[in-house]
């Protein structure tokens, strides 16, 4: 696949370095000539210093005869004229576009990305879907990675494994002698630096990163049977008054009346704006930084401390000062790839990256085969795909334990007619089945076959 992208910082990059990694033909647009440097250093891609919207650039980039065009820019403006022109003058299949700014984004301007007005095939907004990831969290305290597939019926949940995991050194086969009606299947584990798919033979230790995948109904229990049981958080302060930590508030006050929420803005106008558009929330204005800003703000007492800040560092910092006062969870925003290992060293519970959302929801769109939806683990170590079986696919027609094809994979969930149902070696995937199933970063490829239209793939 012939790729063009515009926008050489932490998404776009992040978007080149797996594209190139499976061997497709990369063209990458910045202004900037130390990124497009960095960018070409690192990387099998072509660089090219220039606007993104300008038609020449885009033309010297090969975009005439680019599958895709990928527009991830800082300026949401840049990254839609960058799909207008792709359309109107290179005829490119499939035009993506990050969008930021919520007033393009809402229901009464739905039109406005259409094939007649702006040519955006698909729009990706990231502050939606950190927010949303956001809410799961604080719904699942006990998680530290939570991500839906089908429409919500399947959760994919990472929970970390403490000394007083009930399920410790148990083999995963046992689980389900344990509990025959839980619907739920370990699917990956990450252990000492390095992720593996399991084995039923398998057990898991103190200090494991373990990914199930679950039936909406079971995540709650399948957490307490890890031992983490913790009530969803009602007292939440939030460090940040962006796009991101308003949409948790304003979110928390439609779906949670019984939340107390406090959001903490630095800048005095910002703050005064988002207080106009809350109801319920307090909003103080002042760092997050700020010791006294946080007792004010009473972050001793509440249940999980949330810093979205534009700044990394800042929340990283300000989650720990927020412990040490009192607050019972952390979850912290985290842009910079390098930082999450680090922050779990200091005890920050979860993190977000936006990056990796951003990056997973493109994958949707670049996976072949009839991929209905993709989320990237553990900084790409591996992902969590959805598909659909057609006829052709060679997981359709045997049972489970007859296909010699899951090195490095497993299949979390089977749908049919929509059903979820956990998959068991005399499990017979059928024709328009949807599968829920992790693979290793090198195994993706193979997934993709297993699901293209023919069998001359094999």
């Amino acid at each position: 696949m012939k790729v063009v992208i515009c926008g050489a910082g932490q998404v776009g990059f992040g978007i080149a370095e797996r594209l190139a990694a499976e061997q497709n033909d990369v063209s990458i647009i910045d202004t900037s000539p130390r990124l497009i440097q960095a960018v070409t250093d690192t990387l099998d891609v072509r660089g090219f210093v220039g606007h993104g919207s300008h038609p020449d650039v885009l033309a010297r980039a090969g975009l005439e005869a680019a599958d895709m065009l990928i527009a991830v820019t800082l300026h949401d403006e840049v990254n839609m004229i960058a799909c207008q022109v792709g359309h109107a003058l290179f005829d490119v299949p499939t035009k993506i576009a990050r969008v930021r700014a919520q007033s393009y984004l809402q229901g009464h301007w739905r039109d406005l990305f259409s094939r007649d007005h702006l040519p955006i095939d698909v729009v990706i907004s990231p502050e939606l879907e950190v927010g949303e990831m956001v809410l799961r969290r604080l719904s699942l305290p006990g998680a530290v990675d939570t991500v839906s597939f089908n429409d919500s019926n399947v959760v994919v949940v990472g929970v970390r494994c403490q000394e007083d995991c009930p399920v410790l050194d148990t083999p995963l086969r046992q689980l389900t002698d344990l509990f025959p009606d839980l619907r739920a299947v370990v699917v990956a584990v990450y252990r000492n630096g390095k992720t593996f798919v399991p084995r039923s033979t398998d057990s898991l230790l103190a200090g494991d990163l373990a990914y199930f995948v679950a039936h909406t109904d079971q995540v709650s229990r399948t957490l307490s049977i890890f031992g983490h049981d913790e009530p969803p958080a009602q007292r939440i302060v939030i460090g940040g008054g962006g796009n991101i930590g308003l949409y948790v508030a304003r979110e928390l006050e439609l779906r949670n009346p019984k939340a107390r929420v406090k959001i903490i803005e630095d800048n005095i106008g910002r703050a005064e704006e988002i207080a106009q558009q809350l109801t319920r929330t307090v909003v103080l204005r002042g760092s997050a930084l700020d010791r006294a800003i946080l007792e004010e703000a009473a972050v001793g007492d509440a249940d999980t401390m949330i810093a979205v800040t534009n700044d990394d560092r800042v929340n990283i910092l300000s989650c720990l000062l927020s412990r040490e006062l009192g607050a019972k969870r952390m979850l912290s925003l985290l842009n910079d790839p390098a930082y999450p290992a680090f922050a779990r060293g200091l005890g920050i519970d979860a993190y977000v990256n936006p990056r990796q959302i951003t990056v997973s929801k493109i994958l949707q769109y670049v996976r072949k085969g009839r991929i209905r939806g993709v989320h990237s683990l553990l900084n790409g170590a591996g992902e969590v795909i959805e598909a659909e079986a057609l006829e052709t696919s060679p997981l359709v027609g045997k049972p489970l334990r007859q296909l010699d094809i899951f090195d490095g994979m497993r299949i979390g969930a089977v749908i049919r007619g929509g059903r979820v149902m956990l998959p068991r070696g005399d499990t017979v995937i059928q024709a328009r089945d949807r599968v829920v199933m992790f693979a290793l970063a090198d195994k993706v490829k193979r997934v993709e076959q297993l699901f293209r239209v023919s069998l001359e793939f094999f």
